[in-house]
């Protein structure tokens, strides 16, 4: 029995096993709410809801039209997908003991984190989606629109390396005198007691939300709980996994992704032809792939996308905090300057909904979608064989050891 829980609580997952798992959730909650897993969206409504607090009125900003802001956080679907993950992260980290607060040593670095956070957030929100939309949602659904947000993202995120290695942004290392780390943990061992009655309060909000006749906001709580343990679990950090590679070549965190959204889109396809559900379509337009480029940029500055950011913030680490405001910064502005500032006549008007499976025919569709992974995992792979850090793809760098 303590082996077992030693590997659930006190061993991080295979991220393999994590998102594989993340695609088979994302896949069934569509089926079952025709919703999706999705986060900047309702980061979106958060900062309406603020605004609203203070008295701005927001009714006529076209963008809070199309994210629809009927009712509160706590009575949507997409509003419990979010706290469920919040909540199923710190079940976890409470589980494993792994909760302190951790305030960075370069105090710069929660001011970069708010930068990098408004700048990820307005990105997202300009491409209409975020990592998590694109990824584990537009491209399962066969929207076009993913491809070019994913290599946007990947572009985002090289240049987002080369800052980071700026002198300019590293400033002067903060050191400190003994050990960083104390020897055991005596001071948490209360902590599991506290997941647990967390768990447990949370189960029975569930059971709440079903018994009164709201199912949707019962699954969206449950998988969002399923969705936050998994990440937590995992360390999904979508920021690591293109961060990891521009720096060191190491592709695992990227080679799980790619399996998790091959997965999907297989169990997706499958889903929809059952039940005769339309697939999700964004728009392709240039704000897809500026908005990528950004979203890239930011989620590198910020040193986490929205997945890394939620669970690192549930395990005490106060720079994410920064990271998760300046996110609802961004998203706000840019619903701002939507029509405001003539963000969607410039950028996203000219655009159209193309999806592979109207395009092409589901089969079609399937392959194409299968093929372009299997490609992206050998590249991936083959990066990481011949890829090393400070040495590149030069002649003998499979010799070197990272």
């Amino acid at each position: 029995m303590k082996p077992m829980i030693n590997k659930l609580f006190l061993h991080y997952w295979n991220p393999y096993l994590a998102l594989v798992a993340c695609g088979i959730l994302s896949a069934v909650y569509f089926g079952i709410t025709k919703g999706v897993w999705a986060v900047t969206g309702e980061f979106t409504r958060l900062g309406g809801h603020i605004l609203q607090f203070f008295g701005v009125d927001i009714s006529d900003w076209a963008y809070f039209d199309l994210v629809h802001m009927q009712g509160s956080t706590f009575t949507r679907t997409d509003g419990w997908i979010v706290w469920g993950m919040f909540i199923g992260a710190l079940v976890m980290v409470l589980f494993s003991n792994n909760f302190k607060i951790r305030i960075p040593r370069q105090r710069r670095r929660l001011v970069q984190g708010l930068i990098g956070g408004v700048i990820a957030g307005f990105g997202a929100r300009l491409a209409l989606g975020c990592n998590l939309a694109a990824f584990f949602t537009g491209m399962p659904q066969f929207s076009f629109h993913s491809w070019i947000f994913i290599v946007a993202t990947a572009i985002g995120t090289y240049f987002g390396t080369k800052i980071t290695k700026k002198s300019w942004w590293k400033g002067k290392p903060a050191l400190k005198k003994g050990n960083a780390m104390p020897s055991a943990k005596k001071d948490r061992k209360i902590q599991p007691y506290v997941g647990g009655i967390i768990t447990l309060v949370y189960a029975g909000l569930i059971f709440y939300f079903f018994l009164t006749g709201k199912p949707m906001l019962g699954v969206a709580a449950l998988f969002g709980a399923f969705f936050g343990i998994l990440i937590e679990r995992g360390q999904i950090c979508f920021t690591s996994a293109f961060r990891d590679l521009w720096i060191s070549g190491r592709g695992i965190m990227a080679k799980a992704i790619i399996a998790g959204m091959a997965v999907s889109s297989v169990i997706t396809l499958i889903i929809m032809l059952i039940y005769g559900l339309e697939p999700i379509t964004q728009i392709a337009a240039p704000s897809t792939f500026i908005g990528g480029i950004l979203f890239g940029l930011g989620i590198v500055l910020a040193s986490s996308c929205e997945t890394g950011m939620m669970y690192r913030l549930m395990e005490g680490q106060i720079l994410y905090l920064t990271v998760f405001i300046g996110n609802i910064i961004g998203a706000t502005a840019l619903a701002y300057a939507w029509d405001h500032l003539g963000v969607y006549s410039l950028l996203v008007e000219s655009g159209n909904k193309i999806n592979l499976i109207t395009a092409i025919g589901p089969l079609k569709a399937i392959i194409a979608t299968l093929i372009v992974l299997g490609i992206c995992f050998a590249v991936t792979a083959y990066w990481q064989k011949h890829y090393r850090f400070g040495v590149g793809f030069k002649k003998g760098a499979q010799k070197h050891v990272s």
